[in-house]
């Protein structure tokens, strides 16, 4: 039996995602499969960034979190949701965001800078880091993975990759996704 130091995985980034990690089997092998399909997904980040910000369009709900200005843009803001368009300059800036997220699960290595990348995208959709005037709800955020998820499944789907390869895929990504998951719901802990 693996004795776990409970305290230190709230305490210790590296520590919390190798035990997570360790108990999905998420490993070696996911990483593998997961950066194999680099070169297959890679030219279909845009559309999985569209149907995402698609997604957010349709629920007030989620679109409200794009009014306040996000960390590093330094352009117009909007000041309704009406005059919030899929084409305004943040909306084009936050997707950028997104398409390098997408891109960073594929090719970068999983070493410990990936995990507090990781754990960064967790961290600033809270007031915690970032724009301290966003604060997007964990329902939304948990919304938000499941599309994700179900997105990149119908994506690794349509690849029609070997079925082995495409189990590996499907089953890499699904773990690294309830990692992530992990990583963005531990920012909504009570301190």
């Amino acid at each position: 039996m693996t004795k776990i130091d409970e305290p230190r995985l709230e305490s210790d980034l590296g520590y919390r995602f190798g035990y997570v990690a360790g108990f999905m089997g998420f490993g070696p092998d996911d990483i593998a499969a997961i950066h194999g399909a680099a070169p297959l997904l890679a030219p279909l980040v845009p559309g999985l960034v569209d149907a995402v910000y698609d997604k957010l369009f349709q629920q007030d709900a989620t679109w409200r979190h794009f009014l306040p200005r996000q960390y590093g843009y330094d352009g117009n803001v909007s000041d309704t949701l009406e005059h919030l368009t899929m084409d305004h300059a943040q909306i084009t800036f936050r997707k950028q965001h997104l398409g390098r997220y997408l891109a960073a699960l594929v090719t970068r290595p999983y070493d410990a800078k990936m995990v507090e990348y990781l754990d960064m995208v967790g961290k600033m959709h809270t007031p915690k880091a970032g724009s301290k005037d966003l604060n997007v709800p964990l329902v939304q955020m948990n919304a938000l993975m499941g599309f994700v998820s179900d997105a990149l499944t119908a994506t690794v789907l349509g690849l029609n990759l070997p079925r082995d390869t495409e189990a590996r895929t499907l089953r890499a990504f699904g773990k690294l996704l309830w990692i992530q998951n992990d990583l963005i719901t531990r920012h909504y802990q009570a301190a």
